[in-house]
């Protein structure tokens, strides 16, 4: 062979070559972003179809005099549960607040792990004066923080603080007040893995890594999901005082928390170690579904910890939130929608009813709904410690029934201080690790489609 036509030969071989690679990459690529895209959808589903009425729905809570207001924003497209519900309960547990929550439209609202929620008011309603304007206004993490969507929200929020309200941006919260500008020029935090990102799309923001909040002005920002817990802590203890706080924060018991601490947090990145984060969420087919049990009463973060630990932070199963009626009332008055028991088996494989220590109280359709499809009632909260936080038995039953390396990154990822947890359980996630190396054989397989139909083009040539 000459050396120009083996040349040729080279140049053809290495570019079939790199066809193949590509091909492998792309189809591993697609199959996982299908994966994170059901995921995703599953985490942020639609409304259930009961909650199509809104003439049914409860209307928000009475307003009383003298308190300092606080508004709780919601995404109609979608929030994460906990940076909403945690800094709710927190404010609500306080006589000196009145909390509610807004929306830009009064409808059924998306949290993430499969959870819903009705606001109680919209952005409309406080700027006509119906709801009182907010001395505080939190608000949560979306799921379209820089999209044409939430424009309103944003000149809401910025018409909100200009009018002298102060403002608690709660883990990614943070992007929609950047986005909105009030962040220019000052210190802000995040989301540990968001804030790289945020340093490139807002160079006028000063992003802080490792501080549980940060505060300037009358703007607090807060690191990840749980983290507005203690961003609220902190806005009651400048507004009602330090005992106030301290009531609040011995209630709560949240790890490592206390009046005046330190604001110091472990600044992570990302490290081997969360790579069943990435398995959960691209691979998430067979896993099993869990229903979780909600009753009148339930405590707004017992709530939230069972749709992050199940599958809003973990991806570890597919969620479905059911009740005994079409909607459920927490401890301090949120309105969540729940898909009633009915007869439907709902698809559940493991039934979870969060923030109950005990079976007796249970509803009696929802125990008699999960006789009838041979389903246990489990309680996490009945393995509850003393001076526990919410998130601490979810995360014990996640490790349990999953594997304790998703317990322990669904920690991370809620930016959790889970070091005092003992987690027992499986070491790793097999199911999803097996499927994505399933995945990697399939598009290994594809990568050599080329090479195989040149090939048969070959042979039917050469007959």
């Amino acid at each position: 062979m000459s050396r120009l036509k083996r040349g040729r030969w080279v140049v053809r071989r290495a570019g079939w070559v790199l066809m193949g690679t590509a091909l492998s990459v792309a189809s591993f690529a697609g199959i996982a972003f299908a994966g994170v895209s059901m995921s995703m959808a599953d985490s942020f589903a639609p409304a259930p179809t009961t909650a199509s009425d809104a003439r049914a729905w409860p209307t928000g809570p009475a307003v009383p005099t003298g308190r300092i207001t606080v508004a709780v924003v919601v995404s109609n497209e979608g929030s994460v549960a906990t940076d909403v519900m945690a800094p709710y309960r927190v404010f609500a547990e306080s006589e000196k607040f009145f909390v509610y929550t807004v929306a830009a439209e009064r409808r059924v609202s998306p949290l993430s792990g499969g959870a819903h929620l009705l606001p109680d008011h919209t952005l409309a309603e406080v700027g006509t004066g119906v709801i009182p304007e907010p001395d505080v206004v939190v608000v949560p993490a979306v799921t379209e923080p820089a999209g044409a969507k939430e424009a309103r929200l944003r000149e809401w929020i910025v018409d909100r603080h200009r009018k002298g309200a102060r403002v608690l941006g709660v883990c990614a919260g943070s992007e929609l007040l950047a986005a909105s500008g009030l962040l220019d020029g000052r210190d802000a935090t995040s989301f540990w893995s968001n804030i790289g990102s945020f340093q490139r799309n807002y160079p006028r923001v000063n992003w802080k890594r490792g501080q549980r909040y940060v505060a300037d002005g009358r703007v607090t920002t807060t690191a990840g999901v749980t983290s507005g817990t203690v961003g609220a802590l902190r806005v009651v203890e400048e507004l009602a005082g330090n005992g106030e706080a301290a009531r609040i924060g011995k209630g709560l018991s949240y790890p490592g928390w206390t009046l005046d601490g330190p604001t110091t947090i472990p600044a992570n990145h990302l490290t081997l170690g969360d790579l069943p984060y990435a398995l959960n969420a691209g691979f998430p087919w067979l896993r099993s579904t869990v229903g979780i049990g909600l009753v009148d009463g339930v405590d707004e973060i017992d709530a939230a910890a069972a749709f992050e630990a199940y599958g809003g932070v973990s991806f570890s199963a597919r969620t479905v939130v059911l009740g005994s009626r079409g909607t459920v009332t927490t401890r301090h008055g949120l309105v969540l929608i729940a898909q009633p028991t009915g007869s439907s088996s709902h698809g559940v494989d493991r039934f979870v009813v969060p923030g109950v220590a005990d079976v007796s109280t249970v509803d009696t359709s929802l125990r008699t709904w999960a006789h009838r499809n041979k389903l246990a009632v489990e309680l996490p909260g009945g393995g509850r410690h003393a001076g526990e936080f919410g998130f601490d038995p979810v995360l014990r039953d996640l490790a349990r029934h999953s594997d304790r390396s998703t317990a322990q990154v669904t920690a991370k990822f809620s930016e959790y201080p889970s070091a005092h947890l003992t987690l027992t359980g499986a070491a790793w996630p097999w199911r999803s690790t097996l499927l994505a190396v399933a995945a990697a054989a399939v598009s290994v397989g594809a990568g050599f489609l080329p090479t195989a139909i040149r090939r048969a083009v070959r042979r039917l040539r050469a007959a």
